[in-house]
């Protein structure tokens, strides 16, 4: 038996491939010689580790390139197509699922509206699972193919021991959602009831901040607060490249900072919070002319689209600047980041008109030296940016893993899963395809 905190040979073989698959991903194509002179490993383990990669079918030749004086270099890429990821958003009004390929390439969406029902637990977990179910459909594929579904919630999520002690699993998984009335729900166990999926559940904030860090506003830089605005207000704050969690994994509840004492009530049932002066939510409720029966995204265009001949609308939106300029400073002087990017769908429809004030007001409230160092910019990915960045938590796992799999295995008689979970090297394309033709 190997020591305790002793490294084995096969420990060594899985961060081997580990490093270069995710190398390859984030960085590819590569060349061998490119992923030895990248990652530090010897010629032989390159070509150890590529063989087993290829292999398993994780990485593709990707054409090739010349060299000096020698044989072209052949490139290589992870195989977008060896396996599809899923990104559930739990937003304000809605439910909106999406599978992605491994370069996050949408190929099937559902849309299903909250209704009447609300954030009604049993409601939101229906409609999850009906979502799910929805696109491995509409894509044509097995449940097999499928490394994992993300998902973002608003609120606290508690990962639990189950959660952590087996990635994937998701049964320990609470969610505190004070704003939408959620106490210590046991969303992954719910979830888990209904599908044999791996699970793996964050706040929403948190999964927009993953999706920007990797793709978007926050690539290349280590220290990043990334802002979520939409009905809500959230945050996710990168420290050192490394998202920041808390004792209880509550951090980032940005908007719900007091910025006015004994100001306004809030969702969450305090009163001066940030959100109450930013989130869509609010900025609709206070404007008189908001028009009914429309949707906030629709309502809150219209409130952009009155603000030049309304005097009013116009107030409103000069109050939210300010207030969201002066939590910005917060951000600044708490966390010293090098960037701060305004995400969500409101922040990305507010951001043009408002974002030159917000950047004045921020500068006016915050150090002078920190704030010279910060640059304040709107999001890169949209406004389904929060369901790009619940897909790249599985693909996280898969990716620190060197391409485990968790699988849950079902019951023999009745086709419910036993609660047995196995991590294991995926079969190799060249198996499935020989047992897929026998």
């Amino acid at each position: 038996m190997a020591e305790r905190g002793k490294r084995t040979v096969r420990d060594l073989r899985r961060g081997n491939r580990a490093s270069l698959l995710r190398h390859l991903y984030f960085e590819g194509p590569l060349s061998r010689q490119e992923l030895g002179r990248d990652t530090g490993l010897s010629a032989g383990s390159i070509s150890n580790v590529v063989g087993e990669l290829i292999a398993d079918g994780m990485v593709e030749e990707a054409g090739a390139v010349e060299s000096d004086g020698g044989r072209p270099r052949i490139l290589l890429q992870v195989a977008a197509g060896y396996g599809y990821v899923v990104g559930v958003d739990v937003g304000e009004t809605r439910v909106r699922v999406e599978l992605f390929d491994l370069a996050l390439t949408e190929r099937a969406s559902a849309d299903l509206p909250l209704s009447d029902s609300g954030h009604d637990v049993d409601h939101v977990v229906r409609l999850a699972l009906e979502g799910i179910a929805s696109v491995v459909r509409e894509a044509g594929i097995d449940d097999s193919e499928v490394l994992g579904v993300g998902i973002g919630v608003p609120g606290i999520v508690e990962q639990g021991d189950s959660g952590s002690a087996v990635p994937g699993a998701g049964e320990g998984i609470v969610v505190h959602g004070q704003t939408i009335g959620w106490e210590a729900v046991p969303l992954g166990r719910l979830l888990r009831a209904g599908t044999a999926l791996p699970l793996f559940i964050d706040n929403g904030a948190k999964t927009l901040g993953q999706a920007e860090m990797w793709f978007g506003g926050g690539r290349g830089s280590r220290n990043v607060v990334i802002a979520l605005i939409g009905s809500g207000v959230g945050a996710a704050v990168v420290a050192d490249g490394k998202p920041y969690h808390g004792a209880s994994s509550s951090a980032g509840e940005w908007g719900h900072t007091t910025l006015r004492v004994g100001g306004r009530t809030c969702r969450c049932g305090s009163r001066g919070c940030l959100e109450a002066y930013v989130g869509a939510a609010a900025l609709l409720g206070r404007w008189p002319d908001a028009p009914e029966g429309v949707s906030e995204e629709n309502g809150l265009a219209a409130l952009l689209a009155a603000a030049d001949h309304d005097p009013q609308a116009g107030a409103l939106l000069a109050e939210a600047a300010e207030y969201l300029g002066a939590g910005i400073a917060d951000l600044i002087n708490l966390f010293n980041p090098q960037r701060i990017v305004i995400g969500g769908w409101a922040g990305l429809l507010l951001g043009p008109r408002l974002l030159p004030a917000v950047r004045e007001v921020a500068a006016a409230y915050s150090l002078h030296h920190p704030c010279a160092q910060t640059s304040i910019e709107l999001g890169r990915l949209g406004a389904d940016a929060v369901t790009v960045g619940a897909a790249t938590l599985p693909l996280a796992r898969f990716l620190e893993t060197g391409g485990e799999r968790t699988v849950r295995v079902p019951a023999a008689q009745d086709g419910a899963h036993d609660g047995t979970e196995h991590s294991e090297r995926p079969e190799s394309l060249r198996n499935r395809i020989a047992r897929a033709v026998r």
